[in-house]
């Protein structure tokens, strides 16, 4: 039996237990009621800080805790959400913002300028836009309890949106004393200021994480939108059930034991189809892009010509058929690396990214001069689409000649050996697979993966000037043809200097209980508005 059937099979039946001794989770029953939200999110919460890292998980369970100063709704456009109201001077060089009455922390303090001004000095040292903000800064500080400055050197006309930008990491406003922790150390206190409370102590990693409803919360009037508007809050309780094993979250939807999978399984999805109890929908019309990220600092991906080699033998087909399965209408190759259909989007200088040429591959590795070395591919195992593009690229790099060596391994070992610069056979890396949302590739303001500057990069530092010139160029332009005209040398430098490979853009489900209602569909779970009878 192939693995498309037997999940198919075991999810159909829900005989888990006799299906390959995939048991059946431990769940309480009836403990639960319409106060309580049994959701299995895309992987482990392994970690909890939403600034040192930028694992969509992370930022996924940082949306309860934390609240923002702004927040982008589905048009892209930022709204106001702990902020009161804002102004900027004539010149464009002065920011003035003052906080909304009555905003908390869960240990009861209340929010203040200084725990804001701090909190968005640690975001900086990690985010592409707070850097490009820090280049201009004069002055970051509190003017009095409630209200803060924000002086540069030349105008930022994108301010509000990255203060309000939902790709990671977004800034999240801590207490002080915490928000001083070193950007590049996990914190390990988490007390925000957002909807729900985090509850440590039930906290598991592999098995569950819990939060609790912040009773002194205080939602926005406006109607919710995204990370704009009223996040109102309609549990109690909302339980993140891990489930890496897609039949059993598959069955256990279908018995009621969860309520809502983030990510269900296309192979999956007929068999939920049927069920009378299950919905099933597109989680995000905006997709996602598959990505095989290269380490440039170390041998062999810091020679151009290896990295070049790889994207000219990669099948997008093959990556993207591994996740998807057989339907057509789920899936597109690219030439660029934004989002396909969206108005920037572009291919060109991107022939290399649809070769498919593993003749021509071999030529530009042997003329690389690769040594023999061992590409360390670290791939998470308990996740679906990270597990099955890593088996399509050991497969691919074999075909060129290259020697790997896999690392099977979970999300969350990934997302903290990532972050290591030291050599690959030092507990390093060579490459890694993930998925960047389309929601966040719409243009180079929230595109972190495809920003090149070196030690300020993401995990992998591409070091390319030619996208960076091209970058300061988009955000420099006047109008739409002059970021069109930007974009296109931007998308033509990534290609010829491999930033990185995307593998391809897909669309993937979600699915919930009938009696669950509110689930709308965005480039994260939106769980404030939902409730269930």
């Amino acid at each position: 039996m192939d693995r498309r059937t037997f999940l198919k099979t075991a999810a159909g039946t829900g005989a888990l237990a006799a299906a390959g001794g995939l048991a059946m989770p431990a769940l309480a029953q009836g403990a639960a009621g319409s106060k309580t939200l049994r959701f299995v999110p895309q992987a482990n919460l392994a970690n909890f800080d939403p600034i040192w890292g930028t694992q969509y998980v992370v930022r996924n369970a940082a949306l309860l805790v934390w609240d923002t100063p702004y927040g982008i709704d589905s048009k892209f456009e930022p709204k106001r959400q702990m902020v009161e109201s804002e102004t900027v001077s004539a010149d464009g060089l002065t920011w003035t913002f003052k906080l909304r009455d009555g905003l908390k922390f869960h240990d009861g303090a209340p929010v203040t300028a200084k725990d804001v001004v701090q909190s968005l000095k640690r975001w900086q040292a990690r985010d592409p836009m707070g850097l490009m903000i820090k280049a201009i800064e004069v002055e970051l500080a509190p003017i009095d309890d409630m209200s803060w400055k924000w002086v540069l050197n030349k105008p930022y006309p994108k301010m509000l949106f990255a203060l309000g930008k939902n790709n990671s990491p977004c800034t999240f406003i801590m207490p002080e004393r915490i928000a001083k922790t070193d950007p590049f150390t996990q914190i390990t206190e988490y007390i925000g200021s957002g909807p729900m409370k985090f509850v440590r102590n039930e906290w598991v990693p592999g098995a569950k994480a819990v939060f609790e409803k912040f009773a002194d919360y205080k939602p926005r009037t406006e109607k919710p939108d995204w990370l704009s508007g009223g996040k109102v809050m309609m549990f109690d309780r909302i339980e993140w059930v891990i489930m890496p094993d897609a039949a059993t979250a598959a069955a256990a939807l279908q018995n009621g034991e969860v309520d809502w999978w983030e990510t269900a399984l296309t192979d999956l999805v007929p068999v939920l189809k049927k069920n009378a109890n299950v919905n099933v929908d597109i989680g995000d019309p905006l997709g996602n892009i598959g990505a095989f990220r290269m380490n440039h600092l170390h041998p062999p991906f810091n020679n151009v010509k290896v990295r070049q080699a790889v994207m000219t033998a990669l099948n997008q087909e093959d990556y993207m058929r591994s996740i998807i399965g057989d339907d057509n209408k789920l899936w597109k190759e690219m030439g660029g690396f934004f989002t396909p259909g969206t108005p920037l989007y572009t291919e060109e200088g991107g022939a290399a990214m649809k070769a498919k040429n593993v003749a021509a591959a071999k030529k530009l590795l042997a003329e690389s001069g690769y040594k023999d070395e061992p590409v360390i591919c670290v791939v998470a195992q308990d996740m679906a689409a990270t597990k099955s593009m890593g088996d399509v690229t050991a497969e691919l790099l074999k075909s060129i000649g290259m020697k790997v060596d896999f690392v099977a391994t979970d999300w969350g070992t990934v997302g903290a050996r990532r972050a290591q610069k030291t050599p690959p056979n030092q507990g390093g890396w060579s490459m890694f697979h993930t998925w960047h949302a389309g929601a966040d590739c719409v243009n180079p303001a929230s595109y972190t993966a495809v920003r090149a500057n070196g030690d300020k990069a993401w995990f992998g530092w591409p070091d390319v000037p030619a996208v960076e010139t091209e970058v300061t160029n988009w955000f420099n332009a006047k109008d739409m043809a002059e970021e069109k005209a930007a974009m296109g040398r931007l998308n033509k430098a990534a290609v010829e200097n491999v930033v990185y490979c995307p593998t391809g853009f897909y669309l993937g489900y979600q699915a919930w209980r009938k009696n669950v209602s509110g689930v709308t569909s965005g480039p994260f779970p939106v769980l404030w508005g939902v409730s269930k009878a």
